[in-house]
């Protein structure tokens, strides 16, 4: 049998889902729910946080209890790397139409607020054997964040390493103003005569840490998405590693396996 909260939010919960409270709609304060449902206050308050914990409410301080605007969703699927390479080769102005951010949401170029930095690092122990060179070697750490202009928080959380030295003949690699990079990493590479090969990508999941539940304006209880994406060229070199946090609330991993006929 359903406890008094579960029920309260069941109604609450369908009211949303069914469009009588609609995005931005300011909920009854916890006093008026409480008198409306005939419990008390700490009850409705469970309520309250359990839907919470689901992304449908939001709490604002002073402000009251809004329902949640729903988050523009991003499907990554196992079609992506394939496709960006195709268009690696492309004339610009086809590469500049759209990235793989509008690939995975259904959103324009100009729907899409960018941020990139750039800095050098020297290679730590993991990444130096990853990448087969030795610790300390230069690498160019490259941080990204696109957004959705109508929302505050960044699709992901996404970190990229190259080895300064494979990229350095072109200089314009080493430079973040010349993002955002019409064709991505595999136009970058491409410039330098790089074919990438194959992709690895593996995942994981657990809680976020505070700072990348503030960075993405996670709902409580929400966990990640961990991504380590290593790129290979054609003779087996590891080009470019790849970390992405992704939030799991809006976040839709499609994998597609197509098997051999008998």
């Amino acid at each position: 049998m359903p406890k008094a909260y579960e029920e309260i939010a069941d109604d609450i919960r369908r009211s949303i889902r069914e469009g009588t409270r609609k995005p931005g709609d300011r909920l009854p304060s916890e006093a008026d729910l409480a008198q409306h449902y005939g419990r008390s206050v700490p009850t409705v308050q469970n309520a309250l946080r359990l839907l919470s914990e689901e992304g449908l409410i939001d709490k604002r301080h002073g402000r009251g209890t809004f329902v949640r605007r729903p988050r523009t969703l991003a499907v990554r699927d196992n079609g992506r790397h394939q496709w960006e390479k195709n268009r690696a080769r492309a004339p610009e102005a086809t590469r500049a139409e759209t990235g793989v951010t509008e690939h995975d949401t259904g959103l324009r170029v100009d729907d899409l607020v960018f941020y990139a930095r750039y800095r050098e690092i020297e290679a730590p122990d993991e990444l130096a054997a990853v990448f087969g060179v030795r610790v300390g070697t230069l690498l160019l750490e490259r941080t990204y964040r696109t957004r959705y202009a109508a929302e505050s928080a960044p699709f992901s959380l996404v970190t990229s390493y190259l080895v300064r030295e494979m990229i350095a003949a072109n200089p314009d690699l080493l430079d973040e103003t010349k993002e955002p990079w019409p064709g991505g990493t595999q136009n970058q590479l491409h410039t330098l005569g790089i074919e990438v090969d194959r992709v690895e990508e593996r995942l994981t999941a657990r809680p976020p840490t505070p700072e990348e539940a503030k960075a993405l304006d996670l709902p409580a209880g929400t966990s990640v998405i961990l991504l380590r994406k290593t790129s290979y060229d054609i003779r087996d070199r590891v080009v470019d590693v790849t970390l992405v946090t992704l939030p799991g609330d809006r976040t839709e991993l499609l994998f597609t396996t197509s098997l051999e006929r008998w």
